[in-house]
């Protein structure tokens, strides 16, 4: 393993070997958020407004972190959620990532907007497939075969994206979306020259090679052409061309939960996005007990959104959810060593989910609940 991210303490401190190692334009594309970043740091800070209450007397010698998420069984309540152009970061992406979750015993969540195809993610694991639905049914009915065809188990709707939100960052460091960089860019990106050498050797394919790498520049502009609002009647149509567990992501109103609950939907993931799409919605963990209480039971509910460390996956189960997704902290991972860097990154969260389980007085994850929370002040 690359010795500094074997070394990495937290996630913080391979999100510093991440800043190290790519270029500013790069990075800032994985961390910047809408507009004034109010939401993307408000992810952030309702954990940090959270305490929990340590338990003595417990028997917690032993204990089991693990669940089940919609029927599959998890070592921890730990999902790698879906991100776009992780080939920018390392050569190997979303292939590195999905083998890193396997690894580990967690779920990867494929999305539409990747540098590899659904059929060679599949093969190393068909966990869940992200979906930007497009309003050309048969292309939808086509793509809803192809990753029903290689196996994936669950298919996750993304709702909140009827546009692209306004993430200042790349448009200071003139990345355009379809990702494309300026002359600006590219100057800025020259600083770090490992990084450039990898990118140049392994991520500027335009199109379909043999191996069947496809180019991210390309995916993203699939996407845009299609990208529109996805409606109630949308989303009825995939429950009916869909035959395995679906969930929606992008959910913060309670009154959007009892809708896809109503069209079939079987998991609801609390989401703004990343703080990526409308600046000053609230954070994720701030609408979690609200969605929790409008699902009533009927759907399993998973949080998207902030988490940087165990005791935020405890709290955010403590709070009803059912696991959590995370982001940027394995694309740090990815950015910083590739597949080791990522599984670097999801044993840190494990062992301090665990510690924290211990902490609190909980043997497993089935007993945790908000008598570990102290009141938010």
């Amino acid at each position: 393993m690359n010795m500094s991210v074997a070394r990495a303490v937290n996630v913080d401190e391979v999100r510093e070997l991440a800043r190290r190692r790519l270029p500013r334009p790069v990075f800032d594309l994985v961390e910047g958020g809408a507009e004034d970043e109010i939401t993307m740091r408000g992810n952030l800070d309702a954990f940090r407004r959270h305490r929990l209450l340590p338990r003595a007397f417990a028997d917690v010698a032993s204990r089991d972190s693990g669940t089940t998420v919609l029927g599959t069984k998890l070592r921890a309540p730990i999902l790698l959620a879906p991100t776009g152009a992780a080939r920018v970061l390392h050569r190997d992406a979303e292939l590195a990532v999905a083998r890193a979750a396997r690894a580990s015993g967690l779920g990867y969540v494929h999305g539409t907007v990747s540098g590899h195809t659904p059929e060679q993610v599949a093969a190393v694991d068909p966990f869940w497939f992200q979906l930007y639905a497009s309003g050309d049914r048969p292309r939808l009915l086509e793509t809803l075969k192809r990753i029903a065809d290689v196996g994936f188990r669950a298919l996750v709707v993304t709702v909140d994206v009827p546009v692209f939100g306004n993430r200042e960052r790349d448009r200071r460091n003139r990345l355009t979306i379809p990702l494309s960089f300026s002359p600006v860019a590219i100057l800025r990106c020259a600083t770090r020259p490992r990084w450039t050498a990898e990118f140049i050797r392994g991520n500027l394919p335009q199109r379909a090679q043999p191996d069947g790498r496809v180019s991210p520049f390309g995916t993203q502009r699939q996407i845009l052409s299609s990208l529109y609002p996805v409606t109630a009647d949308d989303l009825a149509f995939i429950r009916d061309h869909w035959q395995g567990p679906l969930l929606v992501k992008g959910i913060l109103h309670p009154a959007d939960c009892e809708t896809a609950i109503e069209r079939g939907a079987n998991g609801i993931i609390v989401s703004n996005h990343g703080g990526r799409q409308l600046d000053r919605a609230p954070a994720a963990l701030d609408a979690l007990p609200v969605i929790v209480s409008a699902a009533a039971g009927r759907a399993e509910v998973l949080l998207d959104g902030g988490v940087r460390r165990g005791t935020d996956i405890l709290t955010a189960l403590a709070l009803g959810a059912r696991a959590v997704l995370v982001g940027r902290p394995y694309l740090y991972g990815l950015a910083a060593g590739g597949q080791e860097g990522v599984e670097r990154v999801l044993e840190i969260l494990v062992t301090e989910f665990d510690r924290a389980m211990a902490l609190t007085g909980f043997a497993s994850t089935e007993q945790i609940d908000g008598t570990c929370l102290m009141p938010v002040q």
